[in-house]
């Protein structure tokens, strides 16, 4: 009997079991079907299979009232046979005995299935105490989950309070956000214009430093030569001296008579050379001045090139925000060295106060360190990034003194 079959079997039972047949119904109408139709054995497990319905003891009861019924109706149709006598006492005897075989092997089949009943029955309590082992497992899980979801639901409340509050803060810090933008929106308008302003200035200077420029090469120039022209004049003048003296030492010599001739022109020499050194002193002295005045028109220049990208406001102003530390080490990286020449270094160490910080440059790297205590800022590509390294544990101290 394939699974169609047995559905349709199992179908059939349904509808009988669905107009009040009984038990004993369903059972025998299980077995005619499976004996005359398929020519399968009734057995109970297969009965009660199709059934579902019966005890281990109800349907062993109606399969052997299934055979008593088959053996009565075959009784009844040899006994109403035109047969003889003897061979009527024979096919009972033949009937006797396969009734006798046939309940041997129906009562070795009903060990069997016995057996596998007891079998089923062991395994459907072993799997019984498995379910009541799993089911108090569950019942343990449930309430667990029972006590875990009272809480999230506590945990849920007072989230939803705090989410309450967050949101009544979120509102606060955005309306404080938007005044704030507001703000920044106008000192950056301000900023911008003072920007410009200070940016045309800036054009002017450039022009007046050119214009410097030029003026301090011509005047080198002219120093230069000047310098050479003196040079040259003195040594044409004390050379033929020098000669001219050689030759009246000469002279002297040989001539007693014109010594004191010879010594007045000596002096003369003399005093003329005298009078030429004094020159040459002063015209030296004068080549120093000069100097000093071209080292102090370069440094002007290069004070000059080093603010000619921002005016002096907005790099005192950047210098100021960055001592009150209201500029990160990422912001103060970005500005560069466009104000290095407007950064003042700190007159004392913020770690030792006796200290006076000294300020070092290699190559394109600034160094700022205290020579008594040896506090450093470490190497900085700007003056400005060195300066704000060193101060930071002097705004470090001073926010701790003002907590405490």
């Amino acid at each position: 009997m394939n699974d169609a079959e047995r559905l349709a079997l199992r179908t059939e039972l349904a509808a009988m079991r669905t107009n009040g047949a009984r038990r004993q119904d369903l059972s025998q109408h299980a077995c005619k079907r499976l004996f005359f139709d398929f020519g399968i054995r009734p057995s109970m497990a297969t009965v009660r299979d199709l059934t579902q319905t019966g005890s281990a003891s109800d349907i062993p009861k109606d399969i052997d009232t299934f055979w008593t019924r088959i053996r009565s109706a075959s009784r009844v149709r040899i006994e109403g046979g035109a047969i003889p006598e003897g061979l009527q006492e024979r096919a009972g005897e033949l009937l006797g005995q396969l009734f006798q075989e046939a309940q041997e092997f129906a009562i070795r089949s009903l060990e069997d299935e016995r057996h596998a009943a007891k079998d089923d029955i062991d395994a459907a309590m072993s799997r019984l105490r498995d379910a009541e082992v799993r089911c108090a497992t569950v019942e343990e899980a449930l309430r667990r989950s029972e006590a875990r979801a009272d809480t999230a639901l506590a945990r849920n409340s007072s989230l939803e309070i705090e989410l309450g509050s967050l949101r009544g803060r979120e509102l606060d810090a955005q309306s404080s956000l938007h005044a704030s933008i507001h703000r920044l929106e106008s000192e950056h308008a301000a900023l911008t214009q003072r920007l410009e302003t200070e940016q045309t200035a800036n054009a002017t200077l450039r022009d007046r430093v050119d214009t410097l420029n030029g003026e301090l090469r011509h005047n080198t120039e002219h120093y230069a030569q000047q310098i050479k022209d003196a040079i040259s004049e003195a040594e044409r003048r004390v050379k033929p001296m020098l000669v001219e003296l050689d030759s009246l030492r000469g002279m002297a010599a040989t001539y007693q008579a014109g010594v004191r001739q010879a010594s007045q022109k000596e002096f003369d020499f003399i005093q003329q050379l005298s009078i030429a050194k004094a020159r040459a002193d002063r015209l030296e002295l004068r080549i120093r001045e000069q100097s000093d005045e071209l080292d102090t028109l370069a440094l002007e220049r290069d004070a000059l090139l080093g603010r000619s990208g921002t005016s002096e406001n907005v790099a005192r102003l950047i210098c100021t925000m960055v001592e009150e530390g209201r500029l990160s080490m990422e912001e103060i990286r970005t500005l560069g060295t466009d104000i290095d020449g407007f950064v003042t270094v700190p007159a004392r160490c913020p770690t030792c106060v006796t200290g006076e910080p000294e300020l070092a440059q290699h190559d394109d790297e600034f160094e700022l360190s205290c020579p008594d205590c040896e506090r450093s800022s470490g190497t900085a590509l700007s003056r400005l990034l060195a300066v704000a390294r060193f101060r930071s544990a002097e705004r470090v101290d001073a926010s701790e003194q003002t907590e405490r």
